[in-house]
């Protein structure tokens, strides 16, 4: 995926969920924050960022935050990507990969089709980089991603096909982990891994102005 009109900025601060403070050419512009996670650990005065600038002169905010450049490397935090390269790239080769669909009470990212079963496949985008080089998820507690979870091990004992795919969108990490702060989650990811639900992850490239899935990397539970 190539972004357009991508200007450097520093960040100051972000008053909430939404709304970024970035220092562009030296001046203070309101961005639009298209990641509704905790970020701690990336939101740091001074930090540089990349945002995209949009044409469109109804919006709000003239710019959006994509991602921080990192002293160990440029992190995406566009949280619609992650969707965006898993159906583009299909890195699992579904027959069928459909967007958006039900199941119980759950809004699954993907229905999926392969070798005449079906099921679905749910994605998550992982921002956070521990000191050891490994990639976590979550940031923050999700009761959203276990309720996921938890249909997927539905899913895999009713003999329907059912993935949870972690998209890691920091460049060069060779392995994945839940968070291991969030005992609820991890201990969800544990008994969905032992009902046979298909745990994967994927590495990005990431620059200034792309991002590419790149290349399957480890999940260790």
């Amino acid at each position: 995926m190539i972004y357009e009109n991508i200007k450097r900025g520093y960040f100051i601060d972000r008053p909430n969920r939404f709304i970024a403070h970035i220092d562009i050419d030296g001046k203070k512009e309101v961005c639009h924050v298209k990641n509704t996670g905790r970020m701690g650990e990336l939101l740091i005065s001074g930090i540089p960022v990349y945002v995209q600038e949009s044409s469109n002169k109804k919006r709000k905010t003239k710019f959006s935050l994509i991602s921080f450049d990192t002293k160990r490397g440029i992190i995406n935090v566009d949280s619609q990507v992650p969707n965006k390269l898993f159906y583009e790239s299909n890195p699992l080769e579904f027959d069928v990969v459909l967007p958006e669909k039900q199941y119980m009470d759950s809004r699954f990212d993907f229905y999926i089709e392969k070798d005449s079963k079906s099921g679905f496949c749910e994605i998550k985008g992982v921002t956070l980089l521990g000191d050891d080089g490994i990639a976590y998820f979550p940031d923050a507690p999700t009761k959203r991603g276990i309720k996921h979870i938890n249909h997927l091990i539905e899913l895999k004992r009713e003999g329907r096909l059912a993935y949870l795919v972690f998209i890691v969108k920091i460049p060069k990490v060779k392995t994945f982990s839940p968070n291991p702060k969030d005992h609820e989650f991890v201990s969800a990811l544990i008994t969905a891994r032992n009902a046979g639900v298909e745990i994967c992850a994927y590495v990005c490239t990431v620059t200034k102005d792309s991002i590419f899935i790149n290349e399957k990397i480890d999940v260790v539970i």
